[in-house]
């Protein structure tokens, strides 16, 4: 009764980060890595996550700079084929631990910016910047779904308001998520259960969508930035403890 109670709040807060809070997804990325074997977890979200990528973009499609898309996109493929093959060598002990570093490691990136480099537009503006988180985004992405802690990192130091944020962000994940299946497929990891998890929890995604929905028109763009970066750290330590 308990699992099943985590993977309901897991997939609302799947929904609620697609249109408001973004780096609240890595929290149902920690929950469900607890609950279900880690390899078969990533494919499990990543289904939910395309859900509420549909809502996301359907509402915020027109805030989207493509400029910056096309900045990031050329290595973001490159990046799934890496964390593929990292997906088929390593074990599920070794993959829920790097996911906890990793998005902790993420955090401490966002800190640093936030609080001892104020002004760092310049250096994310930069065409390795794009490239680098281009290439980080597609590696932790089909690893770990975390790519959203990328992009945060990424957009928040090139000062990009919340509109614009949540408009690229919608638009660069729909089509790098689209992009994941056939890679986590050719890995065998749609189970018929994980099928079966996903159909039961998209509800729960779609209600977690329209709560988000209202929560980001209230926000203002300080509390925004702030909450983006609260969820990655707690996300990223509900993993490491684990």
């Amino acid at each position: 009764m308990l699992e099943v109670l985590l993977l309901v709040v897991a997939a609302l807060v799947v929904g609620y980060s697609k249109t408001s809070i973004g780096g609240l997804s890595a929290i149902s990325i920690a929950i469900f890595a607890n609950v279900m074997p880690a390899r078969e977890s990533t494919a499990a979200i990543l289904l939910l996550l395309i859900t509420g990528d549909v809502v996301a973009v359907w509402k915020y499609r027109r805030h989207a700079d493509w400029s910056l898309l096309k900045r990031l996109v050329p290595s973001v493929l490159p990046g799934l084929a890496l964390g593929a093959a990292f997906l088929a060598v390593v074990d599920d002990t070794v993959l829920r631990r790097s996911i906890g570093v990793l998005l902790l490691v993420l955090a401490a990136l966002q800190l640093a910016l936030r609080f001892r480099s104020p002004d760092t537009s310049g250096l994310a503006r930069s065409r390795p910047a794009a490239l680098g988180t281009g290439l980080a985004a597609g590696f932790t992405t089909m690893t770990a779904n975390a790519a959203g802690s990328v992009m945060t990192l990424y957009l928040v130091a090139r000062g990009v308001e919340k509109s614009r944020f949540l408009g690229t962000g919608a638009l660069f994940f729909f089509g790098v998520n689209l992009c994941k299946i056939p890679f986590s497929a050719g890995l065998g990891l749609f189970t018929a259960e994980t099928l079966r998890r996903t159909v039961l929890l998209i509800p729960f995604v779609l209600l977690g969508t329209w709560a988000g929905l209202h929560t980001a028109r209230r926000l203002s763009q300080e509390r925004f930035d702030q909450a983006v970066l609260a969820a990655t750290i707690v996300s990223a330590v509900a993993l490491v403890a684990r």
